[in-house]
């Protein structure tokens, strides 16, 4: 990969409803090599696909959590259980395995306390193995964003 298709990665992250003419013109391309870049990089899994950013309160889940999980003497069997129910779980946008004291770190999303509390006793209290589960509520966002920082 090289400057040039990161710039295309860099245009496509920032819109992804972009035409190929106007990333062309934003990457100083001509359309058919910058549309031949953009296949390389999906063909090559580099863009694994393409979505729709969605504000969350205005759909209605305004509460953002975030969840420190640690397992008891984690063996295979757990981690790949842990991690099994995990994905079957809506409310969890994220999944990070850590290095340190923690050995998960979940973003979950809900729309109200009492939806937190039902999450944690029907869902995730449900998930067996686990030694400790500590909650941080995020009570404002200072910066998020989707594209990557330059490389280098």
């Amino acid at each position: 990969m090289d400057t040039k298709d990161r710039q295309i990665i860099r245009e496509l992250q920032k819109d992804g409803r972009l035409t190929n003419q106007e990333l062309a013109e934003r990457v100083n391309l001509s359309p058919s090599p910058c549309l031949r870049r953009v296949r390389n990089l999906e063909a090559e899994g580099v863009i694994t696909g393409y979505t729709a950013l969605v504000d969350q309160k205005a759909y209605g889940l305004p509460i953002t959590v975030f969840v420190r999980v640690r397992l008891n003497s984690p063996s295979q069997d757990l981690i790949t259980g842990f991690e099994a129910q995990v994905q079957r779980i809506d409310q969890i946008l994220d999944c990070f395995l850590l290095a340190g004291s923690d050995d998960y770190l979940l973003r979950v999303i809900v729309d109200s306390l009492e939806a937190y509390e039902a999450f944690m006793r029907r869902k995730l209290h449900a998930i067996p193995g686990i030694a400790s589960i500590d909650t941080s509520f995020a009570y404002g966002v200072v910066k998020q964003t989707r594209v990557f920082p330059v490389a280098g």
